[in-house]
């Protein structure tokens, strides 16, 4: 009976030691635009960390599929499974979110932002925190210039899939400036 339970957790254990390294293999890909440990480093490519996992999964899904257009992740997201899919977006949900940035070179753009998020209701989904829930985004202490990018994205309707009409909504009436104001607002959340 020992020797059976013995053979059973062995076996669990090479498989369960075999799907980490798996994930880290394919999650390593992820790194050379999404920065290590999914922090980015990188103008107008997002942080992964911290992402809740219904959102990465939605995101990865969106491209595969085509939904969501991008010359860089389309091709890495056709070839992932179902099981790839879900598997990264619990690691990178896993990983701790990228920390507030410490120094707020504007705190009266941060100002302007803070009442445009307020007007436009922003925590009704991203949570008062704005981390996100379920297949909603973390936007908080995301590159500036990502969210910059991705805010102009929905304005233009360049940017869809999931969500794609209630960020349109929010965005579209926003001028430039105000869309700068509330990137940099999130990005230097406190």
């Amino acid at each position: 009976m020992r020797v059976a339970m013995f053979g059973i957790l062995s076996t669990v254990l090479v498989t369960s030691l075999a799907h980490a390294a798996d994930v880290k293999e394919k999650a390593a890909i992820c790194a050379g635009c999404h920065g290590e440990n999914g922090i980015s480093q990188t103008e107008d490519i997002p942080s992964l960390a911290g992402q809740p996992d219904q959102f990465l999964q939605w995101q990865l899904v969106f491209f595969r599929a085509g939904a969501r257009k991008s010359d860089q992740m389309s091709p890495i997201a056709a070839d992932l499974s179902n099981e790839d899919i879900r598997n990264l977006a619990t690691y990178f949900a896993s990983l701790p979110p990228p920390s507030a940035n410490p120094s707020d070179d504007d705190p009266a753009l941060s100002e302007a932002g803070a009442k445009i998020a307020a007007q436009s209701h922003c925590t009704s989904c991203h949570t008062d925190n704005f981390a996100g829930a379920k297949a909603v985004a973390r936007i908080a202490h995301q590159r500036e210039n990502y969210l910059l990018k991705a805010l102009t994205d929905y304005k233009t309707s360049v940017r869809s899939g999931g969500g794609q009409a209630a960020m349109a909504d929010v965005a579209y009436p926003l001028t430039e400036d105000q869309i700068k104001a509330l990137a940099h607002y999130l990005a230097h959340f406190k």
